[in-house]
């Protein structure tokens, strides 16, 4: 019998040691798993939310920029520029033009005159031998618009209908890819010549305060044979 309660004996010691051993264990693996022993991470901060931003007064839209205004609001639009730099910038004012129907004869008219001028004379040219067409004058004494066409043998070519008509400072030029000469009027004003085509020689004549729009005019004649 003392054999065998010596077994017995020996197989309690090694439940006790296995036990100790296994609470050892979970003991170890409890510290790792709770940190203990390592240095305490930062806090991190919870950024604070960001107010709305307020427009300023006169601004309904927050998205539009500083200083600009709702362009669907009445009075909207770009800020208006104030101080030296604006006073230097002078308004551009744009004028659409209108096509304007200028009979200078039955078979030539202009389609553009400068604005405000009203028809104040024009018939047949006086009768000449082997010469007709007809004139037109648009405006008053100091701002003015004149027009002439000839048919006949007087614009048989360029050089005839060049002679014709007295050019001061004549300068060459064209018409519509037209010989012309362009220059001052003896009376005054500017004035441009050319040869429609054989034939038909025609004129212009403005006054010296509608000078700059002389070419324009000019550009603008129509004449329904070889044109």
């Amino acid at each position: 019998m003392i054999p065998e309660a010596r077994n017995t004996g020996q197989a309690w010691r090694a439940a006790v040691a296995a036990l100790a051993l296994a609470v050892t264990a979970f003991i170890i693996h409890a510290i790792f798993t709770s940190g203990f022993g390592r240095p305490p991470r930062p806090a991190v901060e919870t950024p604070e939310p960001v107010a709305a931003a307020t427009p300023p007064a006169g601004r309904t839209d927050p998205f539009q920029p500083d200083g600009g205004a709702d362009p669907s609001q009445p009075g909207g639009g770009a800020p208006s520029k104030s101080g030296p730099s604006a006073a230097a910038e002078p308004a551009r004012v744009v004028v659409p033009q209108t096509a304007t129907l200028a009979v200078i004869s039955d078979d030539f008219w202009l389609t553009y005159l400068p604005r405000g001028l009203e028809r104040s004379g024009g018939g047949v040219i006086q009768p000449e031998p082997g010469v007709e067409g007809g004139w037109a004058r648009f405006g008053s004494a100091d701002r003015f618009v004149e027009a002439q066409v000839e048919h006949g043998v007087v614009a048989a070519d360029w050089q005839s209908y060049r002679s014709r008509v007295t050019v001061l400072d004549a300068r060459d030029t064209t018409v519509r890819g037209k010989p012309a000469v362009v220059g001052r009027h003896p009376s005054g004003g500017r004035l441009i010549v050319w040869l429609e085509r054989v034939g038909t020689g025609a004129w212009i004549r403005v006054s010296e305060s509608l000078g700059k729009e002389l070419v324009a005019v000019a550009a603008s004649v129509k004449a329904p044979v070889g044109d």
